[in-house]
């Protein structure tokens, strides 16, 4: 049986491997070992935690309207990804973050260490938990600073906390740890879910050595405000920046994500060298992907609690055996198709609790395994990938908005044509395949 080691980052948007902006050595080694997919996409949200149900996704191949509360608990009836392997035999074993509940995570993992179960925290200060088989933590009570007013402390209910240490090394070293250390009779899962580059952006100081500010360039698309108020305009992530966004700050804040990327970069690194050294990725198929994606900038936008590309696609690379190296693929997918598409790759059936769809008929070449993509945030916002082009409708308080984008031309979402009456019969046949999947959520 072959291994599967599953990294996954929190906040990062595509374009950001081979990138002339961003230094990324090693995911671009990786991309150049395996197949990387540059249109994966998160269907969106139904949380302003948007990485809440993301993560509930990736873990039980469901779509957002399967999930259960947004993701805020996987029931026992949504079989989870770690589960079917530790019932083919595999250790099962997870660092990192875990957004969903802990009863899940104890059914999910066999083992487990650096358990961070929230959204987010000081990097350097992580309320770590180690494995519990039986789902219970929150044994001691810490105090750290708070990551947005270094006078003030918070208490968490953890094990530990590793002062001085950022959270992507310590994931990282955890992930070694496992590598070294496991039983080497058994197939293994491993699952590392950093805590990079979602804000409190702080990393080591010569990554953001690497960057200028001054010579970080503005998104094409950025503004200053967004042309208008909807409910993702309000959140706490919209709140990390004045209005309007300056030159000044979105600059600021794109050099300190870029320079998070790259300190995760360098993690990785560590992670895949060990792989190499341990003659591992003979027998493995690694993957690396993301929750979701981050505005900075974009369309007067800083957070991911909206449908515009950068907030709803992510990285996602592929590498193992099998699979063809310097590969890129531009069809549609899903994050949550990595659920059927590992289980298909290990030659296990699927539950029929899982609505995505597996990836495996794409290692070798293009093919096309949806027609469109229906995307959502909460109840406010709905919108449909199709034929090349995106429509978004917003349910606003003097009643709905509707955008539409030809991404063939206009990928980066800067010409609205929705007023263009050249449009109106493809608005109208969009818009009726919107409003036959939009169903109300309790979440």
């Amino acid at each position: 049986m072959k291994n599967v080691i599953l990294l996954f980052a929190d906040d990062m948007r595509y374009g950001m491997i081979d990138s002339h902006e961003v230094f990324t050595p090693n995911l671009e080694r990786m991309a150049k070992m395996g197949v990387m997919y540059e249109n994966a996409h998160i269907p969106g949200g139904t949380s302003g935690a948007v990485c809440m149900p993301s993560r509930a996704m990736l873990h039980t191949g469901r779509l957002l309207e399967g999930l259960a509360k947004a993701g805020r608990y996987i029931p026992k009836d949504h079989l989870m990804l770690g589960e079917i392997l530790r019932e083919n035999g595999y250790e099962t074993h997870g660092i990192g973050k875990w957004h969903n509940g802990t009863e899940s995570y104890a059914r999910s993992f066999s083992s487990g260490a650096e358990i961070f179960f929230g959204g987010m925290d000081d990097h350097w200060n992580v309320p770590a938990n180690n494995f519990d088989p039986l789902g219970k933590y929150n044994k001691k009570i810490y105090k750290s600073r708070n990551p947005y007013n270094t006078n003030e402390t918070i208490e968490y209910s953890c094990d530990h906390i590793t002062p001085g240490k950022h959270s992507s090394e310590l994931f990282a070293d955890a992930t070694i740890s496992f590598l070294d250390n496991r039983d080497k009779a058994k197939p293994f899962f491993l699952y590392t879910a950093f805590m990079a580059p979602h804000d409190p952006r702080t990393m080591p100081k010569r990554f953001l050595d690497l960057y200028d500010k001054e010579d970080t360039k503005l998104p094409e698309n950025y503004m200053p405000y967004h042309p208008f108020e909807f409910c993702g305009t309000d959140t706490r992530d919209e709140r990390l920046a004045p209005h309007p966004r300056t030159e000044h700050i979105v600059k600021k804040h794109l050099t300190e994500y870029y320079a998070m990327v790259s300190h995760l970069d360098d993690c990785i690194g560590k992670i895949i060298n060990r792989l190499d050294e341990e003659s591992l990725l003979e027998d493995t198929i690694l993957i690396f992907a993301a929750d979701n994606g981050l505005a900075v900038g974009s369309h007067g936008l800083m957070g991911k609690q909206n449908l515009y590309e950068h907030s709803i696609r992510v990285p996602l690379i592929m590498a193992g055996p099998g699979l063809p190296g310097r590969e890129r693929r531009s069809e549609p997918v899903l994050i949550a198709d990595l659920y059927p598409t590992i289980l298909d790759f290990l030659g296990l059936a699927k539950p029929g609790t899982c609505a995505a769809k597996s990836l495996v008929p794409t290692f070798i070449k293009e093919i096309k395994i949806r027609d469109s993509l229906f995307l959502r945030y909460r109840n406010h916002v709905a919108g449909l990938k199709k034929n090349g082009f995106k429509l978004i409708k917003y349910i606003l308080p003097d009643g709905p908005l509707v955008s539409l984008f030809d991404l063939t031309k206009d990928p980066l979402e800067m010409n609205d044509l929705s007023g263009n009456p050249e449009y109106s019969g493809r608005i109208t046949s969009m818009l009726s395949e919107i409003d036959s999947n939009w169903e109300i959520l309790d979440i």
